[in-house]
């Protein structure tokens, strides 16, 4: 597992993919954290995380693209599947790097923080919850994105269909604003990956959407390495 795990790593700065995620990500964050907090002059942070929330959608496919689909495409998956490893491990090996790829990313841009606290006031304990919340919500897209890659041989597709998925679950919750039925309304809350995400905000602890978040990784994790036992015996 270790070593699928170096050799991911490796791969993501042996190939652009690991740079343009970086230079995507930093550029995003960055944009989006001058503008809601230095061009306002606020050190509330709570719109900034929102829209890096959204940001995710497109810049987290970025890493988990090429996790599967391009060992089917060069033809390297059969390697993978017959080598001295499970496939539980295989798959986690490819999830803990990307995790990794987009952990590092995201404690640089928490960097931010450091010049706005020397002039403002900064809620932390709000700060705080929304970066775990967003640690939480990358940690789901990502296993999400290598559930998609693990069906296809195209890049591309993986890319797109990972952004599709991610992009109907966060829709799902501006569903309830035009819904009128409370039982339909109280159905989509439960699942929006949005609503789980506000107690955070306000500097609480939300254990149960921590257990939400960790089980759809799991769900999706899980999933993956269904596909590759089939594949295996087919």
């Amino acid at each position: 597992m270790f070593a699928i795990y170096k050799r991911e790593m490796r791969s993501y700065f042996t190939t652009p993919i690991g740079y343009v995620f970086i230079a995507v990500f930093l550029a995003a964050s960055g944009f989006s954290f001058a503008l809601t907090t230095l061009q306002v002059q606020s050190s509330d942070v709570s719109l900034y995380f929102q829209i890096l929330m959204f940001a995710y959608i497109v810049i987290l496919p970025l890493l988990t693209m090429k996790t599967f689909a391009e060992e089917r495409r060069t033809r390297t998956e059969q390697l993978l599947l017959t080598a001295p490893v499970s496939l539980p491990g295989m798959v986690m090996a490819k999830f803990f790097a990307a995790f990794t790829m987009f952990f590092g990313t995201l404690l640089v841009s928490s960097l931010y923080f450091y010049p706005m606290s020397l002039y403002g006031d900064v809620n932390w304990a709000r700060a705080w919850g929304s970066l775990i919340a967003m640690v939480l919500i990358g940690m789901t897209f990502i296993s999400i994105g290598i559930f998609v890659s693990s069906l296809t041989e195209n890049q591309f597709t993986a890319s797109f269909g990972t952004i599709g998925i991610l992009l109907a679950l966060m829709i799902v919750a501006m569903l309830n604003n035009i819904i009128d039925s409370y039982a339909v309304r109280l159905v989509l809350d439960w699942v929006s990956i949005y609503s789980r995400y506000m107690n955070f905000t306000y500097g609480i602890f939300d254990f149960g959407a921590v257990v939400y978040y960790a089980s759809i990784c799991v769900v999706f994790l899980f999933l993956s390495v269904r596909v590759f036992e089939k594949r295996r015996w087919s």
